[in-house]
């Protein structure tokens, strides 16, 4: 691009030397001078085409190189990726399965709890009634002895010796 403009005002500056020196005398040798300058001016041209030319080349190799490498990094970075989202899934399945082992645990609990309580309660509930049965007969046997022992204490003034036998046993 720069060397097009400069190529240009190069041009103009051609175009307009002619005319002032139009009028100042300007020579063949002048004009000579010219030509060879234009003709190196030209090989000067072709030579910095050539030298941007091998530098488009060698920014173009550079690209491609750059590109590449790029595609290399992105695979990698892919293949990362991709392990880490089977490690995160591994990790997932582990907590899934810790999870379920948690709700197992609890559930046995709370079934050992349910079953402690019942037998518990049972337990007391037939510890309860048999005590009460036994309450019962025992006073029932008591009042029954009672009646017992003051038949024979209304008997003992009549029967001597049925009333030593009681007093012997602190019961007259």
């Amino acid at each position: 691009m720069k060397l097009r403009i400069m190529a240009m005002i190069l041009v103009w500056m051609m175009l307009l030397v002619p005319v002032c020196y139009a009028e100042s005398g300007f020579t063949q040798e002048d004009r000579d001078r010219l030509i060879r300058l234009e003709a190196t001016l030209q090989t000067f041209m072709q030579q910095v085409d050539k030298r941007f030319e091998q530098v488009d080349k060698r920014f173009e190799e550079l690209r491609e190189d750059m590109n590449k490498r790029f595609e290399q990094v992105d695979k990698r970075f892919e293949e990362l990726r991709e392990d880490m989202n089977k490690r995160f899934e591994q990790v997932d399945k582990r907590f899934e399965q810790m999870m379920t082992f948690l709700w197992i645990l609890a559930g046995i609990f709370t079934a050992l709890v349910a079953a402690v309580i019942g037998f518990a309660y049972w337990d007391r509930r037939t510890i309860i009634r048999r005590a009460k049965e036994e309450a019962v007969e025992e006073m029932k046997r008591d009042g029954l002895l009672k009646n017992i022992i003051q038949v024979l204490k209304d008997i003992a003034p009549d029967n001597p010796k049925l009333a030593e036998s009681l007093r012997k046993y602190n019961l007259l």
